[in-house]
């Protein structure tokens, strides 16, 4: 009982973990495997593999209820009459082809990246080198006009180069978001529509890598399993639900500068623990 109560613990505190850094630009898969360094669960590498993905369903089914008013196609009137929201769906299909190039290259490199570089130096470098990227674009931003300042500002080719920026994200330690908002702000997106499309861009991403992920581990779950599994992704999406409003109003007065500084300092750390452990 007392083992299956602290498997419960680290559930919960996995799932503060992923909550906080899913939408914050500071890499939820990076984060994860370090506090599974020194806080694993009970649990095979094959199942730890398939959580650290299938959790974050609870961070995205977050985004879609805060955003449900945006990111849903329809608006009903009454019982009879039905809207359909077009913009909505420009929305929508600029998100499909902002997904094609991650999605292509997951296939092709899933299996290769998760052998040879999910290791905690890769980790702590790519913290660092987004870390410095993001400074270094904010920096360049003060001097320049965003030319995309909302969701339907944002153009076809646009979304593709931001879907392009999305790719370096396989690598763990980079952060999908913080790839997609450094691409966003590079070519000239608002902060605001920057993180709103990264909202929209991460519903269809995280769904296919969580379909994946549960097919390559099967559907035999024990009954610890799924109670791990479930108890992660509830607190993972209560505690998204704070941290979205809080990014939110956040970048509406500040740039992105302080997290690029945490992502120096923290791989910085990590660096020096693995080089002297």
């Amino acid at each position: 009982m007392e083992s299956d109560f602290m498997e419960i613990l680290k559930a919960i505190f996995l799932g503060i973990v992923e909550g906080i850094t899913e939408w914050l630009p500071i890499s939820s898969t990076g984060h994860m495997l370090i506090v599974d360094e020194f806080l694993q669960l009970n649990a095979s590498e094959a199942f730890k593999e398939m959580f650290f993905v299938v959790i974050q369903l609870g961070a995205i089914l977050a985004v879609v209820i805060l955003f449900w008013d945006k990111m849903f196609p329809f608006q009903f009137h009454d019982r009879n009459k039905t809207v359909i929201k077009k913009e909505t769906f420009s929305v929508w299909f600029k998100v499909v082809i902002a997904c094609i190039p991650g999605a292509v290259v997951t296939i092709l490199f899933d299996d290769y990246i998760e052998k040879y570089f999910h290791t905690p130096a890769v980790i702590a470098a790519a913290l660092i080198i987004y870390g410095i990227a993001f400074i270094l674009v904010e920096r360049w931003n003060k001097n320049r006009t965003p030319n995309t300042n909302g969701l339907s500002d944002i153009t076809y080719q646009t979304a593709l180069m931001i879907g392009l920026f999305q790719v370096l994200s396989i690598i763990p330690g980079t952060s999908r978001s913080g790839a997609t908002i450094i691409g966003a702000l590079l070519i000239g997106v608002t902060r605001v529509a920057a993180a709103e499309f990264t909202f929209f861009l991460a519903v269809p991403v995280m769904f296919g890598l969580s379909a994946i992920k549960i097919l390559k581990f099967g559907f035999a779950f024990t009954s610890a399993e799924l109670l791990i599994l479930g108890i992660g992704t509830t607190v993972a999406f209560a505690v998204s639900i704070f941290v979205i409003k809080f990014l939110m109003s956040f970048i509406k007065k500040h740039d992105f500068t302080v997290f690029g500084w945490y992502r120096i300092v923290l791989g910085s750390i990590l660096l020096l623990y693995f080089k002297f452990k």
